[in-house]
């Protein structure tokens, strides 16, 4: 049992999560000697790599919400969110898969690329499976015996950490679209997806803010805690995180999407405005519609 949570304890707790610190390490190790191999990458990546990603993973496990996470439910709605919408996003913006691609061993690049574009690839790339993926994990974590037994067996623990951080990085893997997919899709597509999200997380967080039912009740009863809010109000501050604070993790997600739809119409609009200054000066009809000579357009053009 950890000391009774204030201001000053949730500041200055800490745990040397072995797990996470070794997460940390390799992935922060390969990160940085790889693109220093590379010599040409953005920093804006890097930045969000390290800061958004590995950052907030390292505040998830091994700041004060790892060290309460197994006494307060609160702080494990914390955890939750942080290590399946918040860490990974950061993760996905420093494009990994990309940096991979550019310096990793030719055998490990074709092998991950034939995996990419086979049937495995494909079908996990899906805006519906990894959507289905997001949105399922945390119902089946809360109203099943997974959570329970999280709260009990510490290997069950890490791996469930290890696997929300996961979900959430195919997820937003396959819905930034920063690094290779087999099939790109319209942003569009995700903004109507993190729509339809915002409306489960607030199924889920109600769904627990006014159940009379207390999850693990057995296991915090057992626990005899006798500081902060009974386990009532602790639920209840816990639905509030995972609506509120999941809703809010979005945020960046969706300015995320816009930055790309914004960058990828400029591009066009150059391709655009290159179409039709090769046709001025060769010479064609200016009357002619641009996008019959457009290289992506003028085949289905004419099919139609």
């Amino acid at each position: 049992m950890p000391e009774p949570l204030t201001l000053v304890t949730a500041l200055t707790s800490w745990t040397a999560d072995p797990v996470s610190l070794l997460v940390i390490v390799l992935l922060g190790g390969w990160y940085g000697l790889s693109a220093r191999r590379l010599g040409r990458w953005p920093r804006a990546r890097t930045i969000a790599f390290y800061g958004a990603g590995l950052g907030v993973y390292a505040i998830a496990t091994l700041s004060s919400i790892g060290v309460y996470a197994d006494t307060l439910f609160f702080m494990r709605a914390a955890q939750i969110i942080l290590l399946l919408m918040v860490a990974p996003l950061g993760l996905a913006l420093g494009a990994p898969f990309t940096l991979l691609r550019d310096t990793g061993p030719a055998w490990l690049v074709a092998r991950l690329r034939s995996l990419l574009h086979g049937p495995f690839g494909k079908v996990i790339a899906f805006p519906a499976t990894a959507s289905a993926l997001l949105i399922a994990t945390p119902w089946l974590l809360y109203f099943t015996s997974w959570y329970p037994t999280v709260l009990r067996n510490g290997v069950v623990d890490e791996l469930t950490r290890l696997a929300l951080l996961l979900i959430g990085l195919v997820y937003f893997w396959s819905r930034l679209q920063l690094d290779p997919v087999p099939r790109r899709f319209h942003h569009l597509v995700s903004v109507w997806i993190t729509l339809a999200e915002v409306v489960c997380d607030a199924a889920l967080g109600l769904t627990l803010w006014f159940s009379g039912h207390i999850v693990a009740e057995s296991y915090y009863q057992a626990l005899g805690r006798t500081w902060g809010p009974d386990l009532r109000l602790d639920q209840t501050f816990g639905a509030g995180v995972l609506w509120i604070v999941g809703d809010l993790a979005g945020l960046p997600f969706l300015g995320a999407l816009v930055n790309r739809m914004t960058k990828e119409d400029a591009k066009q609009a150059k391709e655009i405005d290159r179409v039709l200054d090769e046709r001025e000066e060769a010479g064609e009809d200016s009357t002619r519609p641009w996008w019959e000579s457009d290289p992506t357009l003028s085949e289905r053009f004419r099919r139609g």
